[in-house]
């Protein structure tokens, strides 16, 4: 079983900056892609970033320029940094993992709770 905690969230004001992590924890032998969706009430849920263990980040539009994402293999996180930050980026933002835990096992998806960040003066 493999556990994901996320933390960094909360209250800013526009153009502020917050920085979120996220952790995965349990039976990993290897991790893929860790990435980041949020969801708006209303709105579908969005990409807003991805890294995969070897090759180049995917960033969604709306947050190209502003946020980065980043990961520490050895210890199985993954952050974003976001910076200059709106009020249309407020919502919950999710993680994930593409994790196996034993090499000929297939990668599966282990999701974290949520974290809330608002954008707001």
């Amino acid at each position: 079983q493999v556990r994901m905690v996320e933390s960094g969230g909360g209250l800013v004001q526009p153009g502020g900056s917050l920085r979120l992590s996220c952790t995965a924890s349990g039976s990993i032998f290897s991790i893929n892609t860790m990435a980041w969706y949020r969801q708006a009430p209303g709105n579908q849920p969005e990409l807003v970033a991805a890294i995969p263990s070897g090759g180049s980040t995917t960033y969604g539009d709306s947050v190209k320029g502003r946020f980065t994402i980043s990961r520490d293999n050895a210890n199985n996180t993954a952050y974003l940094q976001m910076n200059s930050l709106k009020p249309e980026d407020t919502a919950v933002y999710y993680c994930y993992a593409d994790v196996k835990y034993t090499s000929w096992a297939p990668f599966r998806r282990y999701w974290g709770q949520g974290t809330q960040v608002t954008v707001s003066s």
